[in-house]
């Protein structure tokens, strides 16, 4: 099994220059699930999208080709990827050869669902197709206006509170920070929090969003540990939680957990 002091992550690295899929880094999400009570049945659905900004080959006559990448992973696969070894294994086709876009995407695709252990999709977005890209906010109600006080930078699910009424509302930050768990680098993010059930308190949702902000731990696992605190605290009949972090190193990795749906917003944010 691997372990993530043995992955590529905080160490001093050299690109491949030629295509390797020996690059990829898996690891098992049940390590973490466990943490937060998950062991076998999952309590939400979901995906992981990744947005890749660097991608590019070289045609069969040398010319470099670009396109933008999206990859949507399932939550219920076994491994996720080390964001480390998915940089260093696409830029391992910046000198390699391929006949086309489609090569490069099933070549992807084919390695990814070896390592992952689920079925995956990826989307190729070519140059010509550039300009139907739109920045937007992600929907719902934005909580950030609010004169909060607090001094708690870890995880606190007590401040989670609600109301007796019952509501069926979408609540958005901007303000969600962690850091990664190996190099204490800053993941910045937005998050949005839909939901029915008995009224959040959007003021202490903020101050729990906030809490996150010296928290070490991957994109995925802070958006399911967001999920389960508010299930757990709010107990809300419906459930989403989908977050989209600031891309670092070429890619941005946006996880969406809910529990009636299976589809997030489809939005590219400013911080993207």
């Amino acid at each position: 099994m691997n372990k993530l002091h043995q992955s590529q992550l905080g160490k001093k690295t050299t690109g491949s220059t030629n295509y390797s899929p020996r690059l990829l880094f898996p690891l098992p999400r049940i390590d973490k699930r466990k943490l937060l009570g998950i062991d076998t049945a999952l309590p939400f659905q979901g995906v992981d999208i990744w947005h890749a900004y660097e991608v590019s080959w070289l045609n069969e006559k040398g010319k470099p080709q670009i396109a933008l990448a999206e990859f949507t992973i399932p939550c219920d696969s076994p491994n996720l990827i080390e964001s480390k070894s998915f940089k260093l294994y696409l830029n391992s086709f910046n000198l390699s050869t391929f006949s086309s876009a489609t090569e490069v995407s099933n070549t992807i695709t084919n390695d990814l669902n070896k390592v992952i252990g689920k079925p995956i999709k990826v989307k190729l977005i070519l140059p010509n197709a550039f300009k139907n890209l739109k920045l937007q906010n992600i929907p719902g109600k934005n909580i950030d206006h609010y004169d909060v006080k607090i001094d708690t930078y870890q995880p606190d699910s007590d401040l989670l509170i609600t109301h007796e009424e019952k509501v069926t509302e979408t609540l958005v930050s901007n303000l969600l920070k962690s850091n990664c768990p190996m190099t204490d680098q800053p993941d910045w993010g937005s998050i949005q929090v839909h939901y029915t059930g008995n009224k959040i308190d959007a003021k202490n949702l903020l101050k729990y969003i906030i809490s996150f902000r010296q928290y070490n731990e991957f994109h995925e696992q802070c958006v399911e540990r967001i999920f389960v605190d508010i299930m757990q605290r709010c107990s809300p009949a419906e459930l989403s939680v989908f977050a989209c972090y600031t891309r670092r190193g070429g890619l941005d990795i946006n996880p969406f957990r809910a529990n009636f749906t299976t589809s997030p917003p489809a939005v590219r944010t400013a911080f993207q």
